[in-house]
């Protein structure tokens, strides 16, 4: 059973699609991370989970259960920061977390306890008009575990940190999973970060669903690329172009060809015979953010 499921999950707008035809599935414990340019359908796809839009196609289950307009029960599993916290700046963390704990039922006991997750309870007597933005973000996702959900939906939960807030966060993300056992959906538009802690990545463009599964199913698709340095980049590129292999030329003069057709020191001797002097020959991993590039450029090319 999926965390999240969805069956050909549409909702267009006045100027377009929001998303279109969205499959998504989302194993039960994974750090998912939904990634997309901006206006790419990230935040309609995390409304339409939660319910706040209204598709015009298609279904979401959630654990099993599926979500209407007329029973929202599926969503008392799930827990969400979309964009900015909403939060009382006049008001303690506390008082803030002792509004939602109001409105959901829950004991006192509730809110030290997921202060103590975020590493706020020392702060916690303090007004929210003086806490940073990394502070806010986490008295955001705090609101979120409030009523103990198994799913986390987190829209951009990086956005206006510092880089030391961004690995803070990237911490407490993984650490959220590893202990409470959540799956966390997060949508993201720092491919880096989203690498250094997603288990399963989604690849969202115009509102359609490109790639989605686990990082290293995203690699093994695209293969390794070799890189070759020598004398002469652009004749060598030529050269290994017209014997077949997907050859392109990079800034600094190598030469990259994305699975090549031959193995490395078959290439290796062909361009030493054609009186090339090789200096480097090395397979290199591509980033995700390489990977994500190639996705939606071939997207491009196709329209």
């Amino acid at each position: 059973m999926q965390a999240i499921e969805t069956r050909d999950l549409s909702r267009r707008f006045a100027g377009g699609y929001g998303v279109q035809t969205l499959d998504l599935a989302v194993p039960q414990g994974a750090i998912y991370g939904f990634l997309g340019p901006n206006g790419a359908g990230k935040t309609t796809s995390i409304r339409l989970l939660l319910g706040l839009l209204r598709s015009q196609r298609g279904a979401i289950r959630l654990f099993g259960e599926t979500l209407t307009r007329a029973d929202r029960r599926a969503l008392r599993h799930v827990g969400a920061m979309v964009e900015s916290p909403s939060l009382y700046p006049h008001l303690s963390a506390r008082e803030n977390l002792d509004v939602g704990r109001r409105l959901l039922g829950l004991p006192r006991t509730r809110i030290d306890a997921v202060l103590d997750i975020v590493d706020l309870r020392s702060e916690a007597e303090r007004r929210v008009s003086a806490y940073s933005m990394g502070m806010r973000q986490r008295l955001g996702i705090a609101q979120a575990l409030l009523g103990e959900p198994r799913l986390l939906l987190l829209d951009e939960p990086t956005n206006g940190l510092d880089p030391a807030g961004i690995v803070a966060m990237r911490g407490f993300i993984q650490r959220m999973a590893r202990e409470l056992g959540l799956t966390v959906f997060l949508s993201s538009h720092l491919l880096g970060e989203v690498e250094q802690i997603a288990t399963h990545v989604g690849v969202i463009d115009h509102g359609r669903l490109l790639f989605q599964g686990p990082q290293s199913a995203l690699r093994a698709h695209y293969g390794e690329r070799l890189e070759i340095g020598c004398t002469d980049g652009p004749r060598a590129c030529v050269e290994l172009q017209a014997d077949g292999e997907a050859a392109t030329l990079d800034a600094n003069g190598r030469v990259l060809i994305a699975d090549p057709r031959r193995p490395d020191h078959d290439i290796n001797r062909l361009l030493v015979e054609r009186g090339h002097a090789v200096h480097h020959v090395a397979r290199s991993r591509r980033s995700l953010e390489t990977l994500f590039l190639e996705l939606t450029a071939d997207r491009e090319d196709a329209a």
